[in-house]
């Protein structure tokens, strides 16, 4: 027990060593060697595997430190806690090796994290715990008295499980005057021959007692005895005769029953009985081989009994005596040698050892998935194995050093949204004539892993919502599919928020994380808002979670939920009623009054129609279905009544309509009294609406009056100018005539500014003041704005004295470029309505 020397094995093990780095990496590390002899205690340590590989002791656990068992039931296990390789179950070195010289037990031991395997070869060394043993307790032999001296008779061998210096090595024969022993070696075995010395009289003694004495080399040395009886037979002085003394023949196995293997043959010279020969097998014959071959007793032939198999034996050695039918039989020997053919009857065998079922889809290329080892007990190219992955699939087999070893490694991406499992087929076929195949199948499933965002049907999405929807409702749901599974799959939903405040819609609604239902906090009114949108976020479980986002845009439906509302007539205390007077004398057609009402709906729900709900006379007054204007349909008569009352029904075009009513009293009166009335109510409407007229007059009148103030002012100030002045902000010396830097679009004033030289951009201008800006009004059409434009619209202003007009060159422009004029050029040109005193 213990490791080997380490001046043999060295070279060898660093050898495989670096040779395994070099082909697998991190896969195979080394390979070690322990001897350890039979019989030992269970739990006898054999090695420290991990100390002797370098590993650290600390990390076996969580590595998983193991032994990978074959087929076989484990005989050595590891302490994953101190490394050590120990006996698991007895071992019976002749049980596991049976007569091999050599019994070596391949071991794989496998260490995670990362993947290692160690190839681990233990010898189990013999001891000397059989002794020798024969056949038969007696053996009895017959000799004739007239056997010359010399003679050499065959004795049955000492069978010992033993092998090597603790087999049989050597025999004794019990001291005697007539014989000695001599020994046979024929390779490993070693016969026994009783050698005639001296001649033997039969009339002084008929029977010889002997004894034989096996022993071995073991220690303590262990023997056998066999108790040989020797009787002197009268003569029979000629021995049958082989051909050979040893017969060789080839036999392929699993032949079929009754097959000639071999025929031997023995001659006698002898006459009669005495040259008859009778041949048997050997006393000292297997069991085994007796019955496997039988031998025809009379030709010498030996045919096929049982079932021959290469691997369970490829010799056979058959001891075949013969012997005459004379008084005394004499008796002869010789060896028969078969050797048994292989023929390729065994399909290879399939092990596999899976790291894991499960295969992560982000696992990267060569990541082992199992471990293959493939056996053919045949030998020669009938053992030898190919072994392959059968169909398309994203593995492959890496061979190992050791033969008939491969990985199962990845070497394509996985997507398991593609595929989520692979029912993997491996073949391993031998080259034997004809070959013979193994198919084994391996499922493996690929596990997810988060790499898939949520997705929505489309983006951006449109919710279409009536106004007026209750506060808390569910108004509409949104969904997004991840294609991963389980917690990488279970997506949440969040509205994203904004700052607040009262124009951050998101902040009116509520989304329930789970199912994407989205409710309204709020009633919403489409006179107040139109359209607004928001952005839901789907984010899925998994770790590092992923998200995704898409805008829903928000169109508010209008609802039929106003009401008309009677601008005019109105009444001082607020109801919709008016008194209109009209002289007697107007003709068909007059306009008495309008009628006006708002809805504050749109379309349909916003389109008022008039209507005549109430009237004293049909035939007097008439009202514009449309416009809601009351006129005279014929002339008055003395008969007809001096005052009338009109209720006019305006009702909007909803589905549902809504409707509002305005009374309006028509006093009919004579000429006179109707223009007094006018003029009285005149007067007295003015009173009733001074809080609007009055002061929309004094408002119209301050602007118009401000705005006179503002054109005199700056027609005095140009007409005032002295030569020195103007030329003081219109001319400087060296000028080149450019009056303005540039010439800018002001949005919210809705007019141009032309900036001096000596202003900048940015300069705030006070009207009236002498600052060198001309402010023109913006009379550009919407549509006549570029795109992208940066607001200045001319490099340069230019006064063409000959012209007398101003030049606005744009950007597009040259100074000197000719301006066409009704041309779309980027030129403004401006009369000169300057003074006479400005000079350039």
């Amino acid at each position: 027990m213990g490791i080997d020397s380490k001046s043999r094995t060295k070279d060898c093990s660093w050898l495989a060593f670096y040779l395994a780095l070099l082909l697998f990496g991190k896969q195979a590390l080394a390979q070690i060697r322990y001897s350890i002899a039979e019989e030992v205690q269970e739990g006898t340590v054999v090695g420290n595997v991990a100390k002797d590989l370098g590993l650290d002791i600390t990390s076996l656990i969580a590595r998983r430190f193991r032994v990978v068992s074959g087929s076989k039931d484990a005989i050595f296990e590891v302490n994953p806690n101190n490394g050590v390789l120990y006996v698991y179950k007895n071992l019976d070195r002749e049980k596991l090796c049976d007569t091999n010289v050599d019994c070596l037990i391949d071991l794989k031991i496998v260490v995670e994290n990362p993947l290692e395997i160690h190839y681990v070869t233990v010898e189990i060394t013999d001891a000397n715990d059989h002794a020798p043993m024969f056949v038969e307790k007696e053996k009895v032999l017959e000799i004739t008295e007239n056997t010359l001296p010399g003679a050499r008779f065959q004795l049955p061998g000492a069978r010992d499980p033993d092998v090597g210096i603790n087999s049989v090595q050597r025999y004794k024969l019990s001291q005697n005057d007539h014989f000695n022993l001599e020994i046979r070696e024929t390779g490993e075995d070693k016969i026994p021959f009783l050698v005639l010395q001296r001649p033997m009289d039969r009339e002084q003694k008929t029977n010889h007692c002997l004894i034989l004495t096996a022993m071995d080399g073991g220690t303590p040395l262990k023997s056998a005895n066999l108790n040989l009886t020797v009787m002197v037979l009268d003569i029979n002085d000629n021995r049958p005769t082989f051909s050979k003394e040893v017969y060789s023949v080839i036999l392929q196995e699993n032949v079929a029953f009754e097959t000639l293997v071999i025929k031997v043959q023995a001659t006698d010279l002898d006459e009669g009985a005495n040259g008859d020969v009778e041949y048997l097998f050997g006393g000292d014959m297997n069991a085994k081989v007796l019955e496997l071959f039988t031998l025809d007793k009379n030709s010498g032939e030996i045919r096929v009994k049982g079932q021959i198999d290469y691997e369970t034996a490829d010799v056979f050695k058959l001891d075949v005596q013969a012997s005459d039918r004379g008084q005394p039989p004499t008796t002869t020997d010789c060896r028969v040698i078969i050797k048994i053919q292989d023929v390729n009857d065994n399909e290879p065998e399939i092990e596999v050892t899976s790291i894991s079922s499960m295969v992560p889809e982000d696992s990267k290329h060569g990541t082992v998935i199992s471990l293959i080892s493939v056996t053919d007990i045949d030998s020669g190219l009938n053992g030898k194995v190919m072994c392959s992955l059968t169909g398309n699939v994203p593995f492959e087999l890496k061979p190992s050093f050791k033969e008939n070893m491969y990985s199962l490694v990845t070497k394509e991406t996985l997507d398991r949204e593609t595929v989520s499992y692979y029912d993997i087929s491996i073949t391993a076929t031998d080259y034997g004539e004809p070959p013979l195949s193994t198919f084994k199948t391996l499922s493996i499933q690929v596990s997810d892993v988060n790499d898939n965002v949520p997705e929505f049907s489309q983006s951006p999405l449109e919710l279409y919502l009536t106004e007026n929807n209750s506060p808390g409702a569910f108004i509409y749901s949104v969904s997004a599919n991840d294609k991963d599974l389980n917690d990488n799959a279970a997506v949440s939903y969040r509205i994203i928020r904004g700052k607040g405040g009262h124009n951050d819609m998101a902040s009116f609604l509520n989304i329930n994380s789970e199912n994407g239902h989205i409710s309204a906090l709020k009633s919403f009114d489409f006179e107040t808002m139109k359209t607004f949108q928001f952005r839901v976020v789907a984010k899925d479980s998994g770790t590092p979670s992923l998200s995704s986002n898409v805008t829903v845009n928000v169109y508010i439906l209008d609802q039929n939920d106003n009401a008309p509302v009677i601008l005019y007539p109105v009444s001082s205390n607020g109801s919709a009623e008016g008194v209109e007077e009209i002289p007697r004398n107007v003709n068909a057609r007059h306009l008495v009054t309008k009628v006006r009402a708002y809805d504050a709906d749109i379309g349909y729900n916003g389109w008022l129609l008039f209507s005549l709900q109430e009237v004293t006379d049909h035939s007097l007054f008439g009202l514009d279905r449309y416009t809601g204007r009351i006129r005279t349909l014929r002339s008055f008569t003395e008969t007809d009544e001096a005052e009338h009352k009109l209720v006019i029904l305006v009702k909007d075009n909803g589905n549902v309509s809504l409707s509002a009513t305005a009374t309006v009293i028509v006093k009919v009166v004579e000429p006179k009294e109707a223009f007094a009335a006018a003029d009285v109510k005149s007067a007295t409407n003015d009173e009733k609406d001074n809080n609007v007229t009055f002061y929309l007059m004094i408002t119209l009148g301050s602007v118009s009056t401000l705005f006179l103030i503002s054109i005199i002012v700056l027609i005095a100030m140009q007409c005032s100018k002295s030569t020195d002045y103007t030329s003081k902000y219109l001319q400087e010396t060296n000028y080149d005539g450019t009056l303005c830097h540039s010439i800018q679009y002001r949005s919210g004033d809705k007019r141009y500014m032309l900036v001096g030289p000596r202003m900048s951009v940015g300069s705030t201008i006070v009207p009236g003041s002498h600052a060198n800006t001309l402010v023109l009004p913006d009379r550009r059409t919407p549509g006549e704005q570029e795109t992208n434009y940066d607001g200045t619209l001319c490099h340069s202003i230019q006064y063409r004295s000959g012209d007398k007009r101003y030049m606005l060159v744009g950007p597009r422009m040259s100074v000197g470029s000719t301006i066409v004029p009704g041309s779309h050029a980027n030129t403004l040109v401006l009369p000169d309505r300057r003074c006479a005193t400005a000079e350039f």
